[in-house]
């Protein structure tokens, strides 16, 4: 059996779609991707956003 679970990356704090969370732009490449040597950025898997729990409640 296969999880359905996507994949996260390191600055996700949940998997996406999950209850309570948001999409944000990327602290660590200010949405771009790219490091500034070009390279995916490694804190959002070079997408330029991350998921990260909202408040509220």
């Amino acid at each position: 059996m296969t999880s359905s679970t996507p994949p996260m990356n390191p600055g996700d704090e949940a998997p996406a779609g999950t209850p309570g969370t948001g999409e944000d732009i990327c602290p660590a490449c200010s949405g771009s991707g790219k490091q500034a040597d070009g390279k995916p950025c490694p804190n959002c898997g070079g997408s330029g956003t991350i998921t990260e729990g909202i408040g509220g409640g």
